[in-house]
């Protein structure tokens, strides 16, 4: 099945984007989401263009030592080996400096052999004092001036870089806040020579009719905050005024969520829970839901897209097909995962010269090393944990994550980890995976038994890491939070974590982490694995059928982009 909307282009603007494991321009799920956004939009043939920084070192590469502790450094990587350089360049103004970009440009194709041209911007230029070449260098790096002169390039300079390519975008889709100051071009450009004080509703109206935002943080750090004097400093006395104009400038800071809720007609959180704490987080805007989704195809093993060609042909271009993943035969589904597992344990030992055990019960947790997603929670009572494990049946766990250079307390959480680990040593097996990346995401998420999610509710907004497991049949033991209030089904597509209580427990929910191991989910796995794999089964059938960039950009088609056109758009049988 194909999707032909409307021939606008919509220019899709994410601070990263997760485009090949070779271009490290992402840090984690903000940008893979991004990526599997726009390579659904190449299969649906939607006219999509992408636009991020180039991020010449990268996120970074994360180093561990036998202790956890994490250091850093720069990745490696030629962009004029793997892009194709564009001519067009645009410009931008930073503290009365003329700042030249340049762009590259990356093609994701879709199934369908439809094209959606990414542009990644580059300050990397001659004729740019030092410091500004260095603006497109490092995701989420420096200090608060450097992040908000990045935003200037991403938003202003990729919206100008869109003219200079003659690709005039009809709408403009802001991938999280890092892009909300495409909307100040746009009200210039709306103004077309009057003056700040002369903007009006009208004006503003004709900005937001353009503008599409979606918010993936309920966490206050991840909204962007700059004071006034920074502002004033970096875009000039004008371009304030004319934010100031437009009513999105308060408290004596410019927030970018602030702006973008401001200047945006459709606003939408990633999940139905999303959506009701980012209402209470900003009651003034209404705010929809579109609930994330991962690209079946990227995130599906090869062993289990060699069963789905065999005996769901339709899958890849059509991913609702999956729902008939109920009709596979247990055995089949078991034999997909076991090579899944055999792929991940040799990737590990590779990475960690470790050798995991394909009979003992594996449990992945592989997430942003961040205090709020409690990564060490099944840790809380190490002595339970390996008494479940020696007398209900052995226990295998894998850990990955990367903990951002600033956090010291995500940082710790790794330590603490480790220190879990040396404690369990000949009782349950540990290991850290070290630079967690999409190559290696993609063999843990497919060769674990059980995907554990246990972040401090409600602080989850989607979480897209056991979406993808459930295409690999790996159901999910999870809090209710975000989509997985969605896509559990007690028992059948995997496991809760507590109840739907608005807040979270740090004892009670490592009681129930231990509860469920030790009462069903480990007695299943040993005594009745064949019950077991009709779980696995339904978390393909159910959640994999729904939970995916397929069904999410065409809600975002539909709902968001072109509403009303909606009745007329086709749908054409593959």
């Amino acid at each position: 099945m194909s999707l032909v909307p409307s021939k606008t282009t919509v220019a899709y603007f994410s601070m990263e984007i997760a485009l090949d494991k070779a271009i490290p321009t992402y840090s984690g799920g903000l940008g893979v989401l991004a990526g599997d956004t726009l390579r659904s939009a190449a299969d649906l043939a939607v006219s999509v263009v992408g636009i991020t920084l180039l991020h010449r070192k990268g996120y970074f590469e994360q180093h561990l030592d036998a202790e956890g502790n994490q250091t850093e450094s720069p990745v490696v990587w030629r962009p004029e080996e793997i892009l194709e350089p564009v001519d067009a360049q645009s410009a931008v103004m930073i503290e009365g400096r003329r700042v030249a970009i340049r762009a590259w440009k990356f093609p994701v194709r879709g199934v369908t052999g439809h094209e959606v041209p990414v542009y990644l911007l580059d300050t990397q230029l001659p004729e740019n004092s030092e410091w500004d070449r260095t603006l497109t260098d490092c995701l989420y790096g420096g200090d608060s001036r450097y992040r908000l002169c990045q935003e200037v390039v991403l938003g202003m300079g990729g919206a100008a870089l869109l003219r200079a390519l003659n690709c005039p975008a009809e709408l403009y889709h802001l991938n999280e806040g890092h892009s909300a100051l495409l909307t100040l071009c746009l009200l210039d450009w709306q103004l077309d020579g009057r003056k700040p004080f002369e903007l009006d509703e009208g004006d503003i109206e004709a900005v937001r009719s353009r503008c599409v935002f979606t918010t993936h943080t309920p966490v206050p750090a991840g909204h962007d905050r700059f004071p006034l004097d920074m502002v004033r400093s970096v875009l000039g006395e004008d371009q304030l005024a004319l934010l100031d104009a437009a009513h999105c400038v308060g408290d004596g800071v410019l927030n970018m969520t602030h702006v973008a809720l401001r200047l945006a007609r459709f606003v939408n959180g990633v999940a139905m829970k999303h959506r009701e704490v980012s209402q209470g987080m900003f009651p003034n805007f209404p705010i929809d839901a579109i609930t994330n989704g991962v690209h079946a195809a990227t995130w599906t093993s090869p062993s289990f897209q060699a069963l789905f060609d065999r005996r769901i042909p339709e899958w890849r271009t059509d991913n609702l097909y999956l729902r008939y993943a109920v009709g596979v035969p247990l055995q089949e589904i078991r034999a997909a995962h076991a090579e899944a597992k055999k792929a991940m344990i040799a990737a590990i030992e590779r990475r960690n010269h470790v050798t995991l055990d394909p009979k003992v019960f594996t449990i992945g947790f592989a997430r942003r090393a961040t205090p709020y997603k409690r990564a060490d929670l099944v840790f809380a009572d190490p002595t339970r944990l390996a008494e479940i494990a020696s007398s209900v049946g052995p226990i295998q766990i894998v850990f990955g994550g990367k903990a951002h250079p600033n956090d010291a307390g995500g940082q710790d959480l790794i330590r603490r980890i480790h220190h879990a680990a040396a404690s369990l040593a000949g009782q349950v097996t540990v290991v850290y995976v070290e630079n967690y990346e999409m190559e290696i995401a993609g063999q843990i998420v497919a060769g674990v038994d059980l995907w554990l999610n246990n972040p401090m509710k409600p602080l989850e907004a989607s979480g897209t890491s056991g979406m993808k497991a459930a295409l690999n049949g790996v159901p999910s033991l999870s809090v209710l939070d975000g989509w997985w209030i969605e896509g559990h089904v007690e028992g059948i597509t995997g496991w809760s974590i507590g109840g739907i209580e608005p807040e979270g427990d740090q004892s009670k929910d490592a009681n129930e982490i231990y509860l469920k191991l030790e009462r069903v989910i480990l007695p299943l796995y040993y005594g009745l694995p064949f019950a077991y794999a009709e779980v696995m089964r339904s978390a393909i059938a159910l959640n994999g059928s729904f939970f995916n960039t397929q069904r999410m950009v065409e809600q975002y088609v539909r709902n968001a982009y072109f509403p009303e056109a909606a009745p007329a758009l086709v749908e054409v049988g593959s």
